[in-house]
């Protein structure tokens, strides 16, 4: 999931316009690196590269039907724990839930642990942090515990329709 240190790749952003508002998506090389969930207005942006095509393709599949799975190539970087608990993410499916401790308990690691993973994805909704939910209800969502980040993760619960 690494980018080997000394590789020279192209950067580039592609903008994107969804229900949850602008999508920045970033990519280096042949792998897709961040996600941001944009705040206000943007201008729609869109690489030329075939990875940039696909990425908003699969993104708007996704909006319009969420049990539609991601296929990209991915460039993580993070801990060795942290790409651990990334590709657990990746297996929960779309419409349930986990909560931090049913996964810290599967990967025999701290429930705050999991949460701080979670916090440090660089590719929320790909990666599907917000799938993870609090014993005793939502939980956070991108660092924060409401406000507009976790109305966020209401809503892309709500889409896929979790139990």
């Amino acid at each position: 999931m690494n980018l080997p240190v000394n590789q020279v790749v192209e950067n580039s952003e592609t903008i994107l316009k969804t229900p949850l508002g602008y999508l920045s998506v970033s990519m280096s090389g042949s792998s897709l690196t961040r996600l941001n969930i944009l705040g206000g207005k943007h201008r729609v942006q869109q690489s030329k590269s075939k990875l940039s095509t696909r990425a908003a393709q699969q993104i708007s599949d996704y909006f319009e039907n969420p049990k539609k799975k991601f296929d990209l190539p991915l460039a993580l970087t993070g801990t060795k724990f942290q790409l651990r608990v990334w590709r657990a993410l990746q297996k929960i499916p779309a419409g349930q839930t986990r909560t931090y401790g049913q996964l810290a308990k599967q990967l025999k690691t701290a429930s705050q642990a999991v949460g701080n993973a979670c916090r440090a994805n660089p590719v929320p909704i790909i990666v599907p942090c917000h799938r993870v939910v609090s014993a005793t209800g939502l939980g956070g969502y991108m660092g924060k515990t409401s406000g507009s980040k976790t109305d966020i993760k209401q809503w892309l619960l709500d889409h896929e329709q979790a139990e």
